[in-house]
């Protein structure tokens, strides 16, 4: 995996060093010699991580991190700060001001490419997302997703652990801000992942009765676990699980003896991440919801009806079914317009709707077609059964007045019904439209407020 890397560094041999060996594992490499120097170089080349030194003249890499943190174009982009800090309090700052990791200098090479590659993996995701977001806000469906800037997330967290002294500590460390469940073996872990919709999943990689690293293998193989952040605990010096871990999808790691303090800050680091996830895929399936439904009235809108109606026709013709189709339209709907306004047409249109939703199966289609036309796919059905299920809907809308929201209260409407069947082979879409709509056309020309079926 090759990434764009930003090296920001006030003395030029290490920033020369580090680029020397970033560009031989294939990193495109950029650098920077101040924090003023770096926002703009990230402003200009969007680099996919940053690598950041703390100690520089002018602007200190903590604050170069809280500005890149703050803005909503640049919050997503990882920040490693390498630096020659080594106290556990310079590395809860850096982890405060928003960085994702905290490396000091000397650096082992291996795990900082591990580091690297990792979190440009993650940012990948992350990336995907916030372009079907940008999608749906230049279509009009949506509004620009929050930022990473919760500063108390809380959530549930599972602990998997079988030492009963750590379970105990971290308990008392994260509560009662997180909910904390923790388990001892792997089946109770994957029932709790699967069951319980935990927020951050902590696992031991040194756990005595079973594979930690196996464990989480097989917690991103889970649907329940694919979005789920891992942060996992190592012992100090052993790289090698930890390069796995990175390798197989994990988040974040501690190294053991845990400070207190650097796990409450990593932890609130991925709960705000896995918050700003969950906003942009919430996001995203609402753009498509919205691009397949109609506004008004939450039934599909013709766009959608149009791209599956060949597929449902197909498919009534590979199974040998029948395949009723259903057009429909409110009699005289001009008129309540003209005579209440727009706004009650609308109120019409969405109950009439509703009573549509109402009378139909899970498996039809119902669908508004345009204006005051909607129209209803019924698989697996013949006309004679589409004509009365059409002839209950008509009844019911006859027999109950539509509530409006001004006087006189409540209209009175009728409904004028065409439909056609699958004609099996070699029939399409626009030809069964077609039929409908003429026997419509029929309906209407004999008085409205009746169904009429299309000849055979």
């Amino acid at each position: 995996m090759t990434a764009r890397v930003l090296v920001v560094d006030d003395i030029l041999s290490n920033v020369k060093l580090l680029e020397a060996k970033l560009a031989a594992e294939y990193f495109e490499v950029s650098t920077a010699f101040s924090g003023l120097e770096a926002l703009a170089k990230i402003e200009e080349h969007h680099p996919d991580i940053v690598l950041l030194d703390v100690m520089m003249p002018g602007m200190d890499g903590f604050e170069v991190c809280k500005r890149i943190k703050q803005n909503p174009k640049t919050a997503h982009l990882p920040v490693v700060m390498v630096t020659a800090l080594d106290q556990p309090a310079d590395r809860v700052a850096g982890l405060e001001s928003g960085a994702d990791d905290f490396l000091t200098k000397p650096v082992d090479d291996a795990a900082l490419f591990a580091r690297v590659r990792s979190l440009v993996r993650l940012k990948m995701m992350t990336d995907e997302l916030r372009m079907r977001e940008e999608t749906g806000q230049s279509m009009g469906l949506l509004d620009p997703a929050q930022t990473l800037v919760d500063g108390s997330p809380t959530g549930r967290i599972l602990v998997i652990e079988d030492r009963p002294e750590s379970v105990a500590w971290f308990k008392a460390a994260l509560t009662p801000q997180n909910e904390v469940v923790a388990v001892d073996s792997f089946e109770e872990a994957l029932v709790c992942v699967r069951g319980n919709d935990p927020d951050l999943i902590v696992v031991s990689l040194g756990l005595r009765s079973f594979d930690g690293l196996r464990l989480c293998s097989q917690l991103r193989s889970l649907p329940e676990g694919r979005n789920v952040p891992i942060l996992v605990l190592v012992s100090e010096g052993d790289r090698r699980k930890l390069t796995q871990a990175l390798e197989m999808g994990v988040n974040d790691y501690l190294t053991r003896p845990v400070d207190r303090n650097e796990l409450v800050a990593r932890i609130r680091t991925q709960l705000r991440k896995k918050r700003y996830s969950d906003h942009l895929r919430q996001n995203m399936q609402l753009s498509i919801e919205m691009a397949i439904t109609d506004q008004l009235t939450g039934l599909h809108n013709r766009r959608y009806m149009a791209r599956h109606l060949d597929t449902l026709i197909a498919n009534a013709e590979k199974s040998a079914k029948p395949l009723a189709f259903l057009i429909m339209d409110i009699d005289h709907f001009k008129s309540v317009n003209d005579t209440y306004g727009h706004d009650i047409g609308d109120e019409v249109l969405r109950e009439f709707a509703s009573r549509i939703a109402a009378n139909v199966r899970g498996i039809d289609l119902a669908c508004r077609y345009g204006g005051e036309e909607f129209v209803v796919v019924m698989p697996d059905t013949d006309v004679e059964f589409a004509a009365a299920v059409a002839e209950r809907l008509r009844r019911s809308v006859e027999a109950t007045p539509v509530p409006i929201s001004r006087d006189p209260g409540r209209l009175n409407i009728t409904i004028s019904i065409g439909i056609a069947g699958s004609a099996g082979a070699g029939d399409s879409s626009e030809q069964l439209l077609h039929r409908a709509d003429q026997a419509l056309y029929r309906a209407k020309r004999e008085g409205r407020n009746r169904v009429i079926a299309a000849a055979a």
